[in-house]
């Protein structure tokens, strides 16, 4: 099964999506509270897909985005994003993001983008 590797500086949210996933039979890479230690798991990790959060401390998705796409231009990363960051959700699928999923997680949309990156 493909890893995934979750990126968000709310535990909740990491646990809401790593739990999503587990059940759908996807393997958890690894989790990051920051952009900054997304990037830095990601090299290490090489997972098949990374979930990121666009507002995080320290590196937001957006950078953090940008630097894993340039170490890795075949990477995929599905941004995740609250309501009303229509504007950064764009600049996200600019600069090579797959697709975004929007909080609340809805279980199949998640699931629904996953796959989608993934192929």
């Amino acid at each position: 099964m493909p890893s995934v590797l979750i990126a968000d500086d709310a535990a909740f949210m990491r646990m809401m999506i790593k739990n999503i996933l587990t059940e759908a039979g996807y393997e958890i890479a690894g989790e990051a509270e920051n952009g900054a230690v997304a990037v830095a798991k990601y090299k290490e990790l090489k997972p098949d897909l990374t979930t990121m959060d666009i507002t995080m401390p320290e590196m937001d998705g957006l950078q953090a985005l940008k630097e894993i796409r340039s170490a890795d231009p075949s990477a995929r990363v599905v941004m995740c994003s609250a309501m009303g960051q229509q504007s950064m959700v764009i600049e996200s699928i600019q600069a090579g993001a797959k697709d975004f999923i929007v909080k609340p997680f809805q279980p199949d949309r998640v699931l629904e983008a996953i796959q989608k990156a993934l192929t």
